[in-house]
């Protein structure tokens, strides 16, 4: 049994996480199951949505489905796949006339705007033409020509959205503009799916279909909530384990969705600024303070590559991120982590 000084220096729960790590059942999931919990789910935004608790009273389950709820409105209101959602009609009227939009959402859209600029474009919540034609491709098995690319970036740029905050309106400088929240939506929906969470439970792990998490307190005698990252080349293997606490946390990478053509690998982050899928990163793991600003930046950063988010980490106490450029060829992964605390960060060695 461990003692007291073991569990106050980590090491007991770093040698459960050690142990869950070898387990078969590890990759398919985001928590390292180092103790018992109980798990609420249900599909939304074409994830799963889980809300993971510790053992305790039947009492939370009310309270995590009333959580879960939250998620099925926000993607009514969100969807850019759903042609009556809020976000779809505004897409379809604010070229022609201001429109207005529910508070949250406004404030929401406005946020996006912000990360585009505080990003240099490496976000950009107008690029959806550019992910359509993208898509389109692939479905051919083909790459865009230089026109279709060209065309695709003249319907971007958040610099013809325009807010009104006093009527909360939004309108399009120009034709041909959308929003689309596809890289920060789930996390804004974790967000506000914790407020209600919050009023009845201290400690849960919540994720949207494990690319996006928020955790609030933690679990088997831990400060935080063990999570596992995805090994960028080896889907079925585990890169590391991070020790969330009371942070929102956000992988972004290409192992997973990407096509071959003439022998080469695209995947399916697109860097905005040039229409064309970004080669120089894997992965790119964001920890903030939301799991909203965690999804944005983890976006970001795989367009901007280590440098730049490296300096976005240095400029922004309340940031943190891992991540992992594509090696030079015959060599091994160099991660690169900016910010976040040994004690809280472990790599699962190569077998």
């Amino acid at each position: 049994m461990s003692n007291r000084r073991d569990f106050l220096s980590g090491k007991a729960i770093r040698e459960k996480i050690a142990a869950a790590a070898t387990s078969s059942s590890f990759p398919e999931q985001p928590l390292l199951a180092v103790g018992d919990t109980v798990r609420l789910g249900k599909p939304a935004m074409a994830s799963d949505f889980e809300v993971i608790l510790n053992p305790g009273p039947a009492s939370r389950i009310e309270i995590a489905s009333a959580a879960l709820d939250v998620v099925d409105q926000l993607e009514d209101q969100m969807s850019v796949y759903r042609f009556h959602s809020e976000l779809s009609r505004l897409n379809g009227r604010a070229a022609n006339e201001p429109v207005a939009v529910e508070r949250e959402l406004f404030e929401l859209l406005f946020r996006a705007v912000q990360f585009s600029a505080e990003t240099e474009g490496a976000f950009d919540p107008t690029s959806g033409p550019l992910t359509a034609l993208w898509r389109h491709c692939k479905k051919e098995k083909r790459l865009p020509s230089e026109k279709e690319v060209a065309d695709a970036r003249a319907r971007l740029g958040c610099r013809h959205v325009v807010f009104d905050r006093e009527s909360l309106t939004i309108r399009y400088a120009q034709a041909g503009i959308t929003l689309n929240l596809n890289a920060m939506g789930k996390g804004h929906a974790l967000d506000r799916a914790a407020d209600v969470l919050s009023r009845g439970i201290d400690e849960w792990l919540m994720h949207g279909g494990y690319s996006s998490i928020l955790a609030r307190g933690g679990h088997a005698g831990c400060e935080g909530w063990p999570v596992g990252i995805r090994h960028p080349l080896f889907p079925d293997r585990q890169l590391a384990t991070i020790v969330l606490k009371n942070r929102g946390m956000s992988t972004s990478g290409s192992a997973v969705q990407f096509f071959r053509q003439a022998g080469r690998r695209y995947g399916h982050i697109i860097d905005p600024r040039s229409g064309w899928p970004v080669d120089s990163m894997l992965s790119a793991t964001v920890l903030a303070a939301t799991a909203e600003t965690a999804e944005a930046l983890s976006t970001a950063f795989f367009v901007l590559g280590v440098e730049m988010a490296r300096e976005y980490c240095h400029n922004h106490d309340e940031v943190a991120a891992l991540l992992v450029p594509a090696p030079i060829t015959g060599s091994r992964l160099e991660p690169v982590n900016c910010g976040i605390p040994d004690s809280d960060l472990m790599f699962i060695p190569e077998t």
